[in-house]
């Protein structure tokens, strides 16, 4: 007779084997008749799909079952749907695994009957508020939808606390379903409390200050006593950060310490590295290898100046500048601006020195808007691939040039030097969603300058020049991005116009598909290359289809660029290397690669113009948001 122990090993046995036999693994979940966003809320909330891939007991698998049809209809009344007609099937068995079906009839949506929606106290009269709740969601009428509802009651319990309203609270907050009768009924009630105004701030720069706070409290442009609204504090907090001078910026209003209605606002602010140096090699077709040095002073002193240092030396091409700021709060947040820039290009067709300094005034008009003036000082001296008698003289390779020399030899090419002295206004406007990656955005760019003839300059000019960018996402990973350029130069003495006031197109920003300057009126070099010299004008366009992969960082891009740099407006044009050349339409077509890398979009393009059947292929590399 078994003992006792041993009948319970048996019994245990059996059952193990009795389940084992009825387990069966849980194939799929399919949801039918929603659409995709319910679909995905009712797929989040069934337990059944979170057992997808296992192996499951007969009993353990029937109650998923059964529970998903309550799963369900809880996943569906967020959306206004309480009584939706759902049966519940399974397909397979233990050998095949099984297969759960959701199918889901919707009825008629709940709607909202009655919606008692108000402010009471002196938020009642505030006209943002108004208008918050005049765009409240759902109204009478709509099918209630509970992140709708939530979404709108969020909006205004924020908006009374941006505004002052910090003694603000629900004085009735009631939803009621009839589910016979399919209606909703909206009680919701604030009791905003009066409305506080700004109080003191107190600034406190920890270790140790670095900025006298008197410097600071110019960029508090509001009166003590006014209107308290959140909207000061984060362009406070916008002004700080542009500064540049600290790591982090902390602003914490104190309503619970507010005296006679007055909040009171500390700002900690924690001083950045004050020395920041940069150092890097480079590489360009047309510059040669080169070394990258820069020395930046976040502050100099507690006046809040800074200073900069910056050196791209390269074999054909070398820039150096110094610059020098100092905060300018008065009329417009900004800058006082001096800079001193020494620039010189020795390439096979183009030899140009020229030294620049520059005084400005720029000022943040707004958030969108940068206005700057400044006063530019230029010499610069100047001279293209030819015969002796400088860019004036023939082209080099032609019958005229070789007549001019009986020994049919390249001399020294004499040297042009221009002195300008001239004013220029700059305006900046950008509004996007985001400057690194935007998705929706438009950015234009604007600048006027002009010089007179014995005021400073040797030729009468003014030039005009502006460009755009426009960026608009389509779906969830694609982009369009479009771009503008339009310049013009009215002078009737062009050829006293020195290179760096010239336009030129072709390369990177501006026509791919053709190399650095290579688009416009040109000259022929030494070794019988084709150089450009630079126009009056320059008109260029681009468009640009990205598309990300799976909404990831990786995607790819098509892209169509056009334009030309040119002397003259209409007419034909005679001879191709005529440097009054009329406008030429360019046309470069291309590739390219696009990664959305932690330190902003990363750009590799490969492009080729269509203008000359045996160009070239042209490579870019990007790093950075283009504005």
């Amino acid at each position: 007779m078994p003992t006792f122990p041993r009948v319970l090993a048996i019994a245990a046995l059996l059952l193990a084997t009795a389940g084992a036999a009825h387990a069966a693994k849980v194939k799929a979940v399919d949801i039918r008749g929603l659409d995709e966003t319910k679909t995905a809320n009712v797929r989040g909330a069934l337990s059944v799909v979170d057992a997808i891939g296992d192996e499951l007991p007969g009993r353990r698998l029937a109650y998923l079952v059964r529970e998903a049809e309550d799963e369900t209809r809880e996943a569906l009344e967020p959306f206004g749907f309480y009584s939706p007609k759902i049966e519940i099937t399974r397909e397979g068995n233990s050998d095949t695994g099984v297969t759960v079906t959701v199918n889901v009839t919707l009825d008629e949506p709940v709607r909202v009957r009655r919606a008692d929606i108000a402010i009471i106290g002196d938020g009642s009269d505030d006209r943002y508020l108004s208008q918050d709740l005049a765009a409240f969601r759902p109204q009478t009428g709509d099918v209630f939808d509970h992140q709708l509802y939530e979404a709108s009651k969020t909006r205004i319990t924020r908006r009374l606390a941006e505004r002052g309203y910090f003694d603000a609270d629900f004085s009735s907050r009631r939803v009621e379903i009839t589910r016979a009768e399919r209606a909703a009924d909206i009680d919701l009630v604030w009791s905003s409390g009066g409305r506080y105004d700004m109080g003191p701030i107190e600034i406190e720069q920890t270790p140790n200050a670095i900025i006298r706070d008197s410097l600071l409290d110019k960029l508090i442009y509001w009166e003590q006593g006014s209107y308290y609204h959140q909207g000061k504090l984060d362009r406070f907090r916008e002004s700080l950060a542009r500064l540049d001078y600290f790591s982090s910026i902390e602003i914490e209003p104190r309503p619970d310490d507010a005296v006679d209605n007055q909040v009171p606002v500390t700002v900690t602010l924690t001083p950045a590295k004050r020395t920041i140096y940069t150092a890097g090699l480079s590489y360009g077709t047309d510059s040669g290898p080169g070394v990258r040095l820069g020395m930046e002073r976040r502050y100099v002193n507690d006046r809040g100046h800074k200073a900069l240092g910056q050196i791209d030396w390269a074999s054909k091409r070398k820039t150096a500048t110094a610059q020098y700021r100092i905060p300018a709060f008065a009329w417009l947040d900004g800058w006082y601006t001096f800079s001193a820039q020494y620039y010189d290009e020795q390439t096979d067709y183009m030899d140009t020195r020229k030294v620049e300094l520059v005084a400005s005034r720029s000022g943040q008009v707004s958030r969108r808007l940068t206005l700057i003036a400044a006063l530019h000082a230029l010499r610069e001296r100047w001279a293209y691939a030819a015969f002796e008698g400088g860019a004036d003289g023939p082209d080099p390779g032609t019958d005229e040039a070789n007549n001019a020399n009986e020994d049919d030899e390249l001399v020294t090419t004499a040297y042009n030097y221009a002195t300008f002295l001239y004013p220029s206004l700059r305006a900046e406007y950008i509004d996007t969603d985001d400057r690194i990656f935007p998705r929706h955005g438009i950015g234009v760019t604007l600048e006027v300058r002009g010089g007179l003839e014995n005021v400073g300059s040797d030729a009468n000019f003014a030039q005009a020049w502006g460009q755009a960018r426009w960026y608009q996402g389509i779906g969830a990973g694609n982009r369009l991005i479009l771009r503008a350029e339009a310049g013009g130069t009215f002078t009737n003495a062009l050829v006293n116009m020195p290179p760096s006031l010239r336009f030129f197109a072709g390369g990177d920003n501006s026509i791919r598909g053709y190399g650095f300057r290579e688009v416009g009126p040109n000259t022929i070099g030494m070794d019988g290359k084709k150089y450009a010299i630079g126009g009056k004008y320059v008109i260029t366009g681009s468009a640009e289809f990205e598309h990300y992969f799976n909404d990831g960082p990786w995607g790819a891009a098509v892209f169509v660029d056009a334009g030309d740099a040119f002397n003259k407006f209409g007419g034909e044009v005679s001879d191709p290397n005529d440097r009054d050349q009329n406008f030429d339409l360019h046309t470069g077509v291309g590739i390219g690669a696009r990664w959305r890398s932690p330190v902003g979009p990363v750009r590799v393009d490969i492009a080729r113009g269509l203008n000359d059947p045996d160009s070239d292929y042209e490579i870019y590399l990007n790093i950075g948001a283009t504005w």
